[in-house]
């Protein structure tokens, strides 16, 4: 019977392995969302092989058991590989950013929504799914002067752009086909330094392919950007996902290690991050946070700092 249990055993975390393994052969859409949480596997995957060696010491199992702890160790490298230099906290920011998906359907939180919004002291404000905020936007337009998105009612009021400084150039345009005016461009003069501000809304990797087409639209959007950036928004997948991967490679864009979970809430910091802040040089980031209150959103918001390089500060 202890041999029937251990084959038996041994046959689920094989084939559970497997699949999480298919990411070093193929970025299959269908198994992109599971590609994102490779880490957690990973441990849930060491634990059963430790259960299979305490039913019987096997080889096999041993093998199993490498297997799992080789895929949570390079899971962690990944996350690593990201990470932009330490530039320490002794140099006052440059600006403040906060980032938040809203959540479409979370009316009763607005008022406190935008009561954070004013009270977060960031210079820009990134918000997706921003329709909960239609009735508070007059107030938040004191505080921030200057707005992209929600233009139009709240049918239109998906992308919410804020900053207390003017923008140089703006630009709304569509990522992919599934939707409209989920990326937002600007620039923005932070004491003689223009920095370039992107703000993106990603569709879930599960969704065939679209989550493909959007990121090779927004690798040219990007790609026509030169200067400081900063991308932020919700990418629906975390930093180990094989396409975002290949994203950040090509536009040289980094962030904080381990960056903050932000989805699902009830795993707190246990989650994965599927919102993201990152910074292309000579921008880069000195804070990278989780606000401490969802306020209703399914996902949580961030908030993050950012310095020059001291030259390219220097020189302008």
């Amino acid at each position: 019977m202890r041999n029937i249990i251990y084959w038996v055993l041994s046959a689920f975390l094989t084939a559970a392995i497997a699949i999480v393994s298919l990411r070093y052969v193929t970025n299959f859409w269908l198994l992109s969302f599971i590609y994102s949480f490779q880490i957690h596997l990973g441990v849930i995957f060491v634990a059963a092989g430790l259960v299979i060696l305490a039913v019987r010491r096997h080889v096999y199992g041993l093998a199993l058991l490498l297997a799992a702890l080789l895929l949570t160790a390079h899971g962690i490298i990944m996350l690593r590989e990201f990470a932009g230099e330490d530039r320490g906290a002794d140099t006052a920011p440059l600006f403040r950013l906060m980032s938040f998906n809203v959540a479409i359907d979370n009316w009763k939180n607005s008022t406190a929504i935008a009561d954070m919004v004013i009270a977060s002291n960031a210079d820009v404000v990134n918000l997706l799914e921003a329709k909960p905020l239609t009735f508070h936007l007059q107030r938040l337009f004191k505080v921030y002067p200057y707005h992209i998105g929600c233009d139009h009612g709240k049918d239109s009021c998906d992308t919410l752009l804020l900053s207390k400084r003017p923008f140089a150039t703006r630009q709304v345009a569509s990522i992919g086909s599934l939707r409209k005016d989920r990326l937002a461009v600007a620039s923005v003069d932070f004491g003689g330094q223009t920095v370039n501000l992107v703000s993106a809304h990603l569709t879930k990797p599960y969704f065939d392919d679209y989550q493909a087409e959007e990121l090779g639209d927004l690798d040219k959007a990007l790609g026509s950007i030169s200067g400081p950036l900063v991308l932020a928004g919700d990418f629906n997948s975390s930093s180990i996902a094989p396409g975002i991967q290949a994203f950040l490679r090509k536009q040289d864009l980094k962030t904080m290690a381990p960056e903050p979970a932000t989805w699902p809430i009830a795993a707190g910091r246990f989650g994965i991050a599927i919102d993201h802040i990152f910074a292309r040089a000579p921008l880069h980031l000195t804070s990278l946070k989780r606000l401490a209150d969802n306020l209703g959103s399914n996902h949580s918001g961030l908030i993050a700092e950012f310095v020059l390089d001291g030259e390219t500060a220097s020189a302008q």
